[in-house]
């Protein structure tokens, strides 16, 4: 059984001061000053209007948008009946940039949107940073959280690998590409300038959704590079340390990718911590990026809990 608990050391938030902690928030007692206004895609049919289970909500990792899980969005949709909504961060795809990047305040732009959407109970499905924010938030305000999973991504364990994103964001700031030029060409130059830091392709090709093209021809990236980098240390690269006490007792899957030393084979006791009812499995021959890598497999551990609980 869960026990409501005050949250010590809010100071590093300030955003926290403004809300009661407990075990159990609802996005009324939210301040919303800080949060953002988020873009999203919503999966859904006529036929919706009779599935009673929740809406799914996922939320993208750290230099993705929701159009990365377009596919993925409409075959969870497709199997399970249920309506799937897949988010833009702060400082991602087509949301609102903003100086601050940190996974309480990503908690909270989320909450906000859910309270515009009028969406009381949801579940949700979150990648590496969208896993962190799915956690922070099922922490904060459990009662909005039917159910909740977490791809490769752990609230105990930081990867050293992610510590390598600091040279992806000089990489793609350094890259410099004139105006007017077709996108098919602006991509093929972006990947050159690219490639001498980034010998992976698949990751190269990743960065370069991010491309965009102005009004006035130019080009540059959606992302807001000088955010995450300077958030990044800081906030972005681990989990929050002060909400250390709080859990969430609903359903909850982590995924792991086999390959990926972001989840760590041994660490289901301390993320039952927060997690009481987690399970840990682990998809064979993935890495970090388990929805694209192994995505067959994927879907059908997604579809069957979702269907499970």
């Amino acid at each position: 059984m869960c026990h409501k608990i005050i949250l010590q050391n809010i100071k590093k938030f300030p955003l926290l001061s403004k809300i009661a902690i407990s075990r159990s928030l609802t996005s009324d007692s939210v301040n919303f000053t800080d949060a953002v206004d988020l873009a999203y895609a919503s999966y859904e049919s006529t036929s919706d209007e009779s599935c009673s289970r929740p809406p799914l909500i996922i939320l993208h990792g750290l230099l993705g948008s929701k159009n990365n899980w377009n596919s993925v969005s409409k075959a969870i949709h497709r199997t399970t009946g249920r309506k799937v909504i897949s988010i833009d961060a702060r400082n991602h795809g087509d949301s609102r940039h903003s100086l601050q990047h940190t996974y309480i305040h990503m908690a909270h732009d989320v909450m906000k949107l859910l309270k515009k959407l009028e969406l009381s109970k949801v579940s949700l499905l979150g990648h590496s940073m969208g896993g962190r924010t799915a956690m922070v938030l099922s922490l904060l305000c459990s009662d909005l959280v039917s159910s909740l999973i977490v791809v490769d991504i752990s609230p105990v364990k930081t990867s050293p690998q992610i510590f390598s994103m600091m040279s992806l964001f000089d990489a793609m700031a350094a890259v410099s590409i004139r105006s007017g030029i077709a996108m098919s060409k602006a991509r093929k130059l972006a990947d050159e300038q690219l490639k001498s830091i980034i010998p992976d392709i698949n990751l190269r090709n990743f960065l370069i959704t991010n491309l965009v093209q102005t009004n006035t021809g130019s080009y540059t990236w959606r992302v807001n590079l000088p955010a995450l980098k300077e958030n990044f240390q800081t906030y972005i690269s681990s989990f929050p340390s002060n909400l250390k006490g709080l859990q969430y007792c609903g359903p909850t899957l982590f995924i792991g990718g086999s390959l990926s030393d972001y989840i760590g084979k041994n660490d289901l006791q301390d993320i039952q911590e927060y997690f009481p009812l987690a399970e840990l499995t682990f998809i064979e021959g993935a890495g970090h990026w388990v929805h694209s890598q192994k995505p067959e497999k994927f879907l059908e551990v997604v579809c069957k809990f979702l269907t499970e609980k």
